[in-house]
């Protein structure tokens, strides 16, 4: 017999609150919309102007808030009120484009009912077609065909105009989890077609969000306006202009002349004092980390004593406070602290120059030895941590000698997997431990660049994939994240906060995961 899941109880338990707050109960709900306010504008720097306007293909933070702007997904990710700040809320998946969904008695067999009163930015009606051949690109990209693997969708059907049928390979507790991702947004496929596809795809768009971007030129700015025939709420920002400036002092610069409503990315010494007198300093924590990589198939980091002395001597307390002046916290294992099942059993390591230096000499090193360390460009912080750690190994005996790389370059040489050590960051999009220690740290796994593998670290990712038990699942992760903190294939570095430097009057605000900002969530008070 099917059974029936209309939408998930913490899903429903939203749609209450927001009803009784007196919003509509729709997943666009957005507190500030519109009401008349059709001339508000809203101008934000940002550090790049992106690569591609493609869904599947978007990469960088740029391109994906674009795509956010400017298409929808079937669900999405629900929010609430933490400490009196708008957050969301990545258990709860909440209707977009589809109103409701069943899952049979298997698992395995999802069906969703689609609006029926949602048009693409063309005119043309949404139908289910356009969902089928959406999966169908999502599948033949280069990027998002990963997390379309993760998810564990086998076939995408349409059932008549109005429902699509997805069945799985097995059951997967991340297919929910996934779906509210960018990279599964809904296109208009006759007009992607019509244009010639994914190259097309590039540079326009084809979706049914609630900005229109009218002009992109990722070397200065993009402007966007408000979809007057989106189906969700009205957004109450008419026009959103993206300013790309790649200095970040410029863009700092802007924000306290008032020439720019809010700024991305600023580095962490010039948010000291800078909330005040106009402008506010909205830091978060956030799931984001960073961490210090040794390629465990290349000596002398293929033995994990090693290691772990590479972890006792790393100065974390003069990585938050001297480095990142407080916008970030400690790191203690391998998924971020705010992530569902977290641990950190098993990880001992605090900055001791002794127990390090015992280490070496138990692995045989008693003397220390020279290695190589590469450091990607583009990132202030990198570098001052990467001279802070340096000097600390060199008390023990330890060599590190930098090589600096451009980010381009740098990434290309991680994929390569011969990389001896590097520092990385870590957005996981998806909050759920299994995205994040599928992705880097099984043997398998497509950012897994220092070559770490644990045959029953791989079994229970295997396993929880499958555990319907979110206790019991998070059983698994967390015994998955004691292999791993004590077999230390990283040194946790810290957790950043995510910063928005915006004046005063700008409401709405909301925090992902993905570190995005929804414009049609924003509104800015008189």
């Amino acid at each position: 017999m099917r059974k029936q899941r209309m939408i998930s109880a913490a899903a429903l338990a939203i749609a209450v609150v927001l009803s009784s707050a007196g919003c509509v109960a729709n997943a666009n709900s957005n507190a500030n919309s519109g009401g008349g306010e059709a001339d508000q504008t809203l101008t934000i720097a940002y550090s790049e102007g992106g690569n591609t306007l493609d869904p599947a293909e978007a990469n960088d933070g740029t391109s994906d808030t674009l795509v956010v702007a400017s298409y929808d997904q079937l669900v999405t990710y629900g929010t609430k009120e933490v400490d009196g700040k708008r957050v969301s809320d990545t258990a709860t998946i909440a209707p977009m484009l589809a109103t409701e969904w069943e899952v049979d008695a298997t698992d395995t067999v999802y069906t969703f009912t689609l609006r029926d009163d949602v048009t693409f930015q063309s005119g043309k009606k949404l139908t289910a077609d356009d969902v089928v051949r959406s999966f169908e690109h999502i599948k033949s990209s280069a990027s998002a065909s990963f997390l379309y693997e993760m998810a564990g969708i086998s076939t995408v059907e349409a059932a008549g105009d109005d429902s699509v049928v997805f069945t799985l390979t097995g059951p997967n507790h991340l297919f929910l989890q996934i779906l509210p991702m960018y990279s599964f947004s809904i296109l208009d496929m006759d007009l992607v077609e019509k244009n010639g596809g994914a190259e097309w795809l590039a540079t326009h768009t084809a979706g049914t969000g609630p900005y229109v971007i009218e002009s992109w030129d990722p070397a200065s700015a993009a402007k966007l306006t408000r979809n007057e025939e989106y189906w969700g709420d009205e957004p109450a920002l008419g026009t959103v202009n993206l300013k790309f400036i790649t200095d970040a002092s410029n863009r700092l610069q802007l924000l306290k002349k008032g020439s720019v409503d809010a700024a991305l990315e600023i580095a962490p010494k010039d948010l000291q004092g800078l909330d005040g007198d106009g402008i506010v300093v909205d830091s978060r924590p956030s799931n984001k980390v960073l961490f210090f990589a040794m390629n465990n198939e290349i000596a002398p980091f293929d033995d994990p004593k090693v290691r772990e002395a590479i972890s006792y001597a790393i100065p974390y307390d003069k990585l938050i406070d001297d480095v990142m002046k407080g916008q970030a916290s400690p790191m203690r294992s391998s998924v971020a602290s705010s992530t569902p099942g977290y641990t950190d059993e098993g990880n001992s390591a605090e900055h001791d120059l002794d127990k390090a230096k015992k280490l070496l000499t138990e692995a045989g090193y008693p003397d220390g030895f020279t290695f190589e360390f590469t450091l990607g460009s583009g990132f202030s912080d990198w570098n001052d941590d990467a001279v802070l750690i340096q000097a600390e190994l060199a008390k023990i005996g330890v060599t590190m000698n930098i090589t600096n790389m451009a980010r381009a370059q740098f990434l290309e040489a991680l994929a390569g997997k011969q990389v001896q050590s590097y520092i990385s960051r870590w957005t996981s999009f998806v909050n759920d431990p299994g995205y994040h220690l599928g992705l880097l740290l099984t043997s398998e796994g497509t950012s897994n660049y220092m070559n770490y593998s644990n045959s029953r670290v791989d079994e229970l990712w295997k396993q929880a994939a499958t555990e319907s038990d979110a206790d019991v699942r998070n059983e698994m992760y967390g015994e998955m994240q004691q292999i791993i903190n004590e077999e230390t294939p990283w040194a946790y570095l810290y957790e950043y906060n995510i910063a928005v430097a915006h004046g005063e009057g700008l409401e709405g605000y909301t925090s992902y995961p993905d570190g995005l900002i929804r414009f049609f969530q924003l509104s800015k008070s008189e």
